[in-house]
């Protein structure tokens, strides 16, 4: 049996099977990403509720294993070398899970690359404008209701980007074409997530953009979306 005792976070989420992956997060848009993709590998993983509403992620024992506070996080008790290593920040996490199983990822150097650096404009972009506009436009919308600026700047940022997908879709199924991919998880969790939690998709014009819409629907249609999609569930 694995010993995980050098993360302090197990002390307030034990595993009940350290053997398998630990799953630290939450259903939001970057919470799932890691679920789904577990789901799509078959990787054997004990998801752990932590709670917004309780702070959890702010947690002592949570930021023994994220500084930053933010989920997901993992640990894999079969990292390198057979030895547990503890994750943060789900694009990190994504990487880790492709290479470590070889699948959700092009095998030749260039796909690899080509893969990874739409998984950074999910980062860079997708995730933190989107984000912006979900909290100006449904959270927020109160503190700015004599200010129109934050929402239409983050409204029509997020439009550009979702136009930046549209034209990379056209005429593909996935976002590397006809292998499905880690960038298709770390990005179609936001553009669900933009409808889904913010109540953007009006706002934001989806049927502007169809080759967005179909792609959607096909990621979400996946037997792993819709496990992953709902993981990890929140204790009763």
């Amino acid at each position: 049996m694995a010993d995980l005792s050098a993360f302090p976070i197990t002390t307030r989420w034990p595993a009940r099977n350290p053997d398998i992956i630990q799953l630290y997060s939450l259903q939001t848009p970057n919470g799932v990403k890691v679920s789904v993709a577990l789901e799509e590998l078959a990787l054997a993983y004990e998801p752990h509720y932590i709670s917004f509403a309780a702070n959890e992620q702010k947690s002592p024992e949570f930021e023994s294993l994220n500084p930053n506070g933010r989920i997901p996080a993992i640990i894999d008790p079969n990292g390198p070398d057979g030895k547990p290593i503890g994750l943060f920040e789900s694009g990190a996490i994504l990487l880790y899970l492709a290479e470590k199983t070889g699948k959700l990822i092009p095998a030749d150097a260039a796909g690899r690359y080509e893969t990874i650096q739409w998984v950074f404009f999910q980062m860079a972009g997708i995730g933190p404008m989107f984000g912006q506009f979900g909290h100006f436009h449904k959270f927020a919308a109160d503190k700015v209701a004599n200010n129109s600026y934050p929402v239409e700047r983050y409204r029509d940022e997020s439009k550009r980007l979702l136009g930046v997908l549209e034209d990379r879709l056209k005429g593909r199924q996935w976002i590397m074409g006809d292998q499905y991919t880690i960038a298709d998880i770390t990005t179609f969790t936001w553009v669900r997530g933009a409808d889904i939690f913010y109540g953007g998709r009006e706002v934001l014009e989806y049927a502007k953009f169809p080759a967005v819409a179909d792609w959607l629907e096909r990621c979400i249609a996946r037997p792993a979306s819709a496990k992953g999609l709902n993981i990890p569930v929140k204790p009763e």
